[in-house]
């Protein structure tokens, strides 16, 4: 594992309001949809300072196609004979009992765990969670974009096996450990955001629609119970080809997408974009996978000239967005 030197852990006053353990927790995935699963999942439990004091995996068997395997590598066959997630359900919350949930694009991982213990009629016990990509930026960290693989060579982490849960969890949580050092040493307040679990959810199915996976269709209702924050980055104008997207942006939705029009809303936010309602000369992009249609954002759009992207490379452009002010 990384490690800081003794003298500069020594010299170290620990912020008392720091939180007292963490749960660093990677899950892979059957998609990114409200109705897909977990196919996996990896916790490494730290202590106040990020210390390791153990890990746990498991596969889950997510009783559908298993998604993108190219990605993560695990089949109908391999995730046959894997647990249900309601048989994991309790150790899994044990390992995340009055912890901290540390995880990169936390948004992500916290919500698909949430669905499943909503799934399992259940809330994870998790009250606050901490993305470190967020923390990179409270740290400016030079960093080429905000992939983990970026975050592990910045501390000289290795990877072995990139997205499989277990060794993506320990990478992270050997990143997170020096990340954390740096933020007790600068006095920097930890970017640290409420769990809230979902207060509703049904697994009726929706009817699939032509030309969409089925991987990736919204299937079943949830809502969290939540208020979304206001962005805290100026407006730097619009979106240009070829460019990266930029914190702050105005990004716009219409029609329908195949990822959770909520998922990849919070992910912008998440990002450091602005989430805008309607299209007005401000907007920097709007995001429509059927740019010939005649909604009233489209039509807005053509009349303003604002840029549209689809949402596969709205999705592209989110791994990469640039801090405000560059």
């Amino acid at each position: 594992m990384t490690m800081l030197d003794d003298r500069t852990t020594a010299e170290t006053t620990w912020p008392t309001a720091y939180p007292q353990g963490y749960a660093v927790v990677d899950v892979e995935t059957t998609g990114l949809a409200r109705d897909d699963r977990i196919v996996s999942a990896a916790v490494y439990r730290l202590d106040a300072q990020g210390n390791v004091e153990d890990h746990w995996y498991s596969l889950v068997n997510p009783q559908r196609d298993p998604g993108p395997v190219w990605i993560h590598g695990l089949t109908s066959d391999v995730l046959a004979g894997a647990p249900l997630f309601k048989d994991i359900a309790e150790e899994f919350a044990g390992r995340l009992a009055d912890r901290v949930l540390v995880a990169h694009n936390a948004i992500f991982d916290w919500q698909m765990i949430a669905r499943e213990y909503a799934r399992a009629e259940t809330t994870a016990p998790v009250r606050q969670r901490l993305c470190t990509i967020a923390l990179s930026k409270e740290l400016n960290l030079p960093l080429p974009n905000h992939k983990l693989e970026s975050l592990a060579a910045h501390f000289g982490v290795v990877q072995q096996r990139a997205h499989h849960a277990l060794d993506d969890a320990r990478v992270l949580a050997e990143a997170f450990r020096p990340s954390l050092h740096a933020a007790a040493q600068g006095g920097v307040r930890l970017p640290l955001l409420e769990c809230r679990p979902l207060t509703e959810w049904s697994d009726s199915a929706a009817a699939p629609r032509v030309g969409h996976q089925a991987s990736y269709r919204g299937g079943g209702s949830w809502r969290p119970s939540r208020r979304r924050p206001a962005c805290p980055h100026p407006n730097p104008g619009r979106f240009e080809d070829g460019k990266p997207l930029k914190q702050g942006m105005r990004v716009a939705f219409s029609g329908d997408t195949s990822v959770e029009r909520e998922l990849l809303e919070d992910r912008a936010i998440e990002a450091g974009l602005h989430v805008a309602t309607s299209v007005s000369r401000l907007t920097s992009l709007l995001v429509t996978n059927d740019p010939a249609s005649a909604t009233s954002k489209t039509v807005k759009a053509k009349s303003f000239g604002t840029p549209v992207v689809d949402e596969a490379a709205f999705t592209q452009l989110l791994r990469d967005v640039a801090p405000a002010g560059e």
